[in-house]
């Protein structure tokens, strides 16, 4: 990808960064760990995104 991008292309980028975390502890302290796992947690390698 290019090293200059489009800021709107940034910003789309930059959503999908902060969305790609993890479950926070206190989610799964308060739901006594009924969500382990995020089911919107994408990998670099096996999805890609559609820009």
């Amino acid at each position: 990808m290019a090293k200059n991008k489009p800021y709107a292309k940034k910003l789309r980028l930059l959503k999908r960064v902060k969305s790609n975390r993890r479950v926070p502890a206190w989610v799964m302290q308060r739901t006594k760990r009924e969500f382990l796992r995020h089911p919107k947690k994408r990998s670099w390698r096996r999805n890609k995104l559609k820009m």
